[in-house]
């Protein structure tokens, strides 16, 4: 499966290799809390910003329970940050905050990768196994941009 997420404004938009909206990521509110909502806005996920800047977390909210917990473990040397639930645990790795690898349980699945868009914002190709994807995949590419947007950036 390959999606593109594109931040628009205070937004961002998933949409697949045709170009056709299946979700949005909307910020909630003044806390850094975003919802994962499908084509027809129905809320999924929510993506909890924890720590700080020198350590980002985040926490995947599923129906008010915590789905899975994320951790940035390096932000320069080796840019990872771990995502674990029940029964699964990835690992979102890079070498230069640009080109991720999905790793779901030692396994290779995809790969995230940024580019610049046209105004100077950045945008994210994803590609996972059709297997490994599930609804929540889109947030990866969420996390990364606020883990390490800004030196990307610059």
């Amino acid at each position: 499966m390959e999606l593109t997420i594109a931040e628009k404004g205070s937004k961002y938009v998933v949409e697949d290799k045709k170009s056709r909206l299946l979700y949005t990521v909307k910020k909630k509110g003044f806390a850094q809390r975003y919802i994962l909502l499908d084509a027809s806005s129905y809320n999924l996920y929510t993506l909890l910003q924890d720590g700080d800047s020198r350590k980002p977390g985040f926490s995947v909210i599923l129906n008010d329970d915590l789905f899975l917990k994320m951790e940035c473990k390096s932000l320069f040397l080796d840019p990872t940050i771990t995502a674990e639930g029940k029964d699964m645990r990835f690992v979102i790795a890079s070498k230069d905050r640009k080109n991720f690898e999905i790793i779901l349980n030692d396994i290779k699945v995809g790969r995230i990768n940024t580019k610049f868009g046209v105004s100077g914002s950045l945008q994210y190709d994803l590609e996972i196994e059709n297997t490994a994807f599930d609804d929540y995949i889109p947030l990866f590419a969420v996390a990364i941009d606020k883990a390490f947007g800004e030196m990307n950036r610059s």
